[in-house]
């Protein structure tokens, strides 16, 4: 039996190695530059150090859920964050383009390993409502303020180091992590590991999910209606449909169709789509517009989050749970994602000689409020209908849907911005000004995407208030009946 205080210390050890791995996905925008001039990259090239990343990040977490419930989840997520810190020494050590490409993919394939099971483990060690709103508080601060902090810490590892750290700070964290695991994570049951993986279904879902995210990563350079574009989409489609047909026909499923039964799972991944479109709209247009537009520096950018992550953190600290305890889930995602969409509204007026004080800090703090009210409830919706035995499962689809969503969200808003600052420019708008006035408009698009969310799970989710001793309320339980 684990013990109350190794429950606590499993899921501090589960939220580092979550933290690392949700860093990695914004720490390195910062040194992109510095990487090009060192390694010789082309502008075409230097996107691959992104690209290998989330192609194989978001190829294998759905593949990476269900294995867990297979073959063990503290076996998986050791695995993988074993693989993800080798991967991160080679980037760090790398002195040639491929070697840092090949590094960064097998980064990926380590991370979705182990973020696909990392929730799941969360909700195995936390069992009453209770407890698990507070863990989950913990994880959704990390989740959601990993992007804004990874801003930060590339801005000062940079600037005072080299781009290498970036990579080599993740080497003792991983090792770490690795070892505190073996002592606190539960063993794994076996209960669950009988019968065959269903090796088509896995080979058909990852590569359509990895055809998708290049297709979208690549769109704005090859052109939304290109055939290029257009050909891959279709491709992934029909890749996806061959998937469902088998899942419909072999007899131990990759993902069971009846699966998606559970209302709750699937309104939370639409939200989660949603939502992690706005958020990326959040990270990476915000930091564009105080680099190009208000001309900060890579750590002036990072502490411009800092009261957001600070506010998070005060959530993830206690507030979050008290919320989704007393209200719910419907009320925080609601009230969350509308401060969401408030802060990106006002980045919508953000002016070209914008002040700091009037001009980004009121959106930073609505962010950050929306960002703590509603990460918690929204990962706790889509992980409340599901067995213990699928629990790897949900977890992976939870993670796809928030990684694809924020790969379509900052291909869409960043065609969007440039289409939007070409027009300006052919109108004899100057440069900054047609900056600013095409990141007006992805803003803009970002707060829609926000309130359609917060609409979606103001509406259509199961919620029942969670009482302290952990039994939703008598009325509560029955509608979820």
């Amino acid at each position: 039996m684990t013990s109350e205080r190794t429950r606590w210390y499993a899921l501090y050890t589960l939220c580092l190695a979550s933290l690392m791995i949700v860093l990695d996905a914004t720490i390195v925008n910062v040194a992109l530059p510095s990487i090009r001039e060192d390694l010789g990259f082309t502008e075409s090239s230097l996107a691959w150090v992104v690209n290998a990343y989330l192609l194989t990040y978001g190829g294998f977490l759905l593949l990476g859920g269900r294995l867990g419930d297979f073959l063990g989840q503290r076996r998986l997520f050791i695995g993988g964050i074993l693989l993800f810190t080798a991967a991160s020494l080679v980037c760090g050590l790398s002195t040639t383009q491929w070697m840092l490409v090949g590094a960064r993919a097998i980064q990926g394939l380590g991370g979705a390993t182990a973020s696909a099971v990392s929730l799941s483990l969360m909700m195995s060690l936390f069992t009453s409502p209770g407890d698990r709103a507070k863990a989950m508080g913990f994880f959704g601060f990390v989740a959601a303020g990993g992007g804004s902090i990874g801003v930060l810490l590339g801005g000062v590892l940079t600037d005072l180091l080299s781009w290498h750290w970036i990579f080599l700070v993740n080497v003792p964290i991983g090792v770490f992590v690795c070892f505190l695991s073996l002592r606190l994570l539960p063993l794994d049951e076996r209960a669950e590991r009988r019968g065959r993986i269903d090796v088509a279904g896995a080979i058909t879902v990852t590569a359509a999910l990895m055809v998708a995210v290049y297709a979208i990563v690549n769109g704005n350079q090859a052109g939304w209606t290109s055939v290029q574009t257009l050909g891959l989409l279709g491709l992934s489609a029909a890749l996806l449909c061959v998937f469902l047909v088998i899942e419909s026909r072999v007899a131990s499923p990759l993902v069971p169709l009846r699966f998606f039964r559970h209302r709750n799972l699937r309104i939370a991944n639409i939200i989660g789509v949603l939502w992690a479109a706005a958020m990326f709209a959040w990270f990476f247009l915000s930091a564009l517009y105080l680099q190009q537009v208000l001309h900060y520096s890579p750590l002036q950018v990072g502490l411009s989050f800092l009261p957001a992550n600070l506010i998070m953190a005060a959530f993830a600290l206690g507030l979050s749970a008290k919320v989704v305890m007393r209200f719910g889930l419907r009320a925080p995602i609601a009230l969350g994602l509308t401060f969401a969409a408030i802060g990106l509204l006002l980045f919508v007026r953000a002016p070209v000689g914008g002040d700091f004080v009037t001009d980004v800090l009121p959106s930073m703090i609505l962010l950050g409020l929306g960002a703590g009210l509603a990460f918690n409830p929204v990962l706790l919706a889509a992980m409340s209908d599901v067995e213990p035995t699928e629990s790897g499962l949900a977890s992976g689809i939870v993670n796809t849907s928030f990684m694809m969503g924020g790969a379509l969200g900052l291909a869409v808003l960043a065609s969007v911005a440039a289409s939007r600052t070409n027009s300006l420019q052919a109108a004899g708008e100057d440069h900054i000004a047609a900056l600013a006035g095409g990141y007006h408009v992805a803003f803009l698009v970002g707060a829609i995407f926000a309130i359609v969310a917060a609409v979606l799970g103001g509406t259509l989710l199961r919620s029942a208030a969670i009482q302290p001793h952990g039994e939703p309320e008598p009325a509560a339980a029955a509608e979820h009946a």
